[in-house]
């Protein structure tokens, strides 16, 4: 029911195989220790994060960008040109990328991941395509125009395709545009019809899709954006095309990246699951926003089974880095809340420093086995039924929120589970109550902890109220 999901980076990821190994290594000769990982881990899915043909424009682009050569300094130190790639969000074709092995090898890794009982899940990016796409400049139409006057006015805006004629660059509305990419024009039909054959195309190849900046295309956004160049949008995108690609696929699964409060209404358009930005933004701030925590995690139950939640990813920092003394605390309570669960490459090892998408190289960093030996027993416990299907209820616990100290319960009708998180810097004893735990034996509990693995000494029972002493920083798991 909730998927559990490990990002790569996969140019990177191949790149650091091939030194390990002293050998070219590409999909479809990747070690069988690398599925026994995934295997042994439980992951559903396998995201393959930058597979698609490189844009050449894109890879000039950031080989001389200011901002992203002191990004590309702060991660490495020293950066050689041939360390950098193109953004492997400017995609000129939905072509598998032959430097890593091409079509024919992906189908090979896909074959590896089934004989696992993994899935493969790639990108699909719908708001722009790579200034070097396939379709121009036969088809134009298919991106939103600039005319003369308005280059004139903001020529930071737009691409000269051809002598005098101008496309509109790819934009979030609240951030400068992406100059290696091109908007499409969703107020065509042929964009809808094209960019839905380019989902049929990926569907053939893996098993999920996650969807960049999805809201970025949802109907009420693109008019607000864009109408006033391209014409008004007149029916939803993803709906449409959901449907289409389901009914060759069933199974088909669809993720949206999306931001703005706009999950709700993404689920609502056919998307399977949605990323959780609010949980994030509230687990990762210092201090944590218990509070705020707290009321999200009692949102309607229709909308959280659908949620993607993450403590990292590729567009985010580091979560040991960001989270700091609060990583493993952070990671218990993603791993047991409801909801799809996304891990990125290295964040079980601990990593804090962030890759740039357009880098191929990787700093070395030091592994954190404890953190490692964590998100294991977390996996092992995620794909238990109670945190596959058990719905949650908040406890009442002895502390106010101002202490930094929550907990929820969850359950089936067979198992309870207590998760129980102290985000401060001070010890607790943490108290709460609940009728499951009315002449519970002592035998009947089990538990793991962010501090000790195993912390069997330390909660005691007393009628329906149960007593742990919580260090800080520590989150546990109280099954039963």
């Amino acid at each position: 029911m909730f998927p559990l999901v490990f990002e790569i980076n996969t140019r990177v990821w191949l790149r650091n195989l091939s030194n390990r190994h002293n050998r070219k290594i590409t999909l479809a000769t990747v070690p069988d220790e690398e599925f026994r990982f995934f295997s042994e881990c439980g992951f559903d899915y396998v995201w393959l994060m930058g597979v698609w043909q490189p844009s050449q424009y894109s890879k000039a682009i950031a080989t001389t960008h200011p901002f992203l050569r002191t990004s590309f300094l702060e991660h490495l130190g020293s950066v050689q040109v041939e360390d950098i790639a193109s953004s492997p969000y400017s995609i000129p074709s939905y072509t598998v990328n032959e430097a890593l092995g091409g079509k024919n090898e992906l189908v090979l890794f896909r074959e590896k991941l089934r004989a696992i009982g993994t899935k493969l899940m790639l990108d699909f990016v719908p708001n722009h395509l790579a200034l070097d796409n396939e379709w121009l400049p036969g088809h134009p139409e298919f991106f939103i125009p600039v005319s003369a006057t308005e280059q004139h006015h903001d020529p930071g805006s737009c691409f000269e395709y051809a002598q005098g004629k101008y496309l509109a660059y790819g934009k979030d509305p609240y951030f400068p545009p992406w100059t290696d990419t091109l908007q499409l024009n969703y107020a065509s039909d042929a964009t809808h019809r094209m960019m839905t054959e380019n989902l049929f195309r990926i569907s053939e190849l893996c098993d999920a899709v996650r969807c960049d900046v999805a809201m970025l295309i949802l109907k009420s956004v693109f008019n607000t954006t864009w109408s006033n160049l391209g014409g008004a949008m007149k029916e939803e995108f993803w709906s449409v095309a959901i449907a289409a690609v389901k009914q060759r696929h069933p199974d088909f699964l669809f993720l949206a990246e999306s931001y703005w409060s706009k999950e709700w209404e993404l689920q609502q358009l056919g998307f399977d699951f949605t990323y959780d930005k609010p949980f994030y933004d509230f687990i990762t701030s210092a201090p944590v926003n218990s509070e705020m925590l707290t009321g999200h995690l009692q949102a309607d139950w229709d909308y959280q089974k659908k949620l993607c939640r993450f403590i990292e990813n590729h567009d985010e920092p580091r979560a040991a880095e960001e989270i700091g003394l609060n990583n493993s605390a952070a990671a218990l309570v993603m791993l047991t809340s409801p909801g799809m669960h996304l891990v990125h490459q290295d964040q079980m090892e601990g990593y804090k420093k962030k890759i740039p998408v357009q880098l191929l190289r990787q700093a070395e960093e030091k592994e954190n086995p404890k953190l490692h030996a964590l998100y294991r027993d977390l996996f092992a416990l995620q794909k238990r039924a109670i945190f596959q299907e058990g719905r949650i209820e908040w406890l009442h616990l002895n502390a106010s929120s101002s202490s930094y100290c929550f907990g929820y319960h969850r359950f089936t009708e067979n198992e309870h589970a207590f998760v129980i998180a102290n985000f401060s810097v001070t010890g607790i004893e943490i108290a709460f109550s609940h009728p499951v735990l009315l002449n519970l034996a002592y035998e009947e509990i089990s538990l793991l902890s962010t501090a000790e693995g195993d912390k069997k000494s330390g909660p005691h029972l007393a009628a329906d109220t149960l007593h742990i002493m919580l260090a800080p920083h520590e989150g546990v798991v109280i099954t039963c």
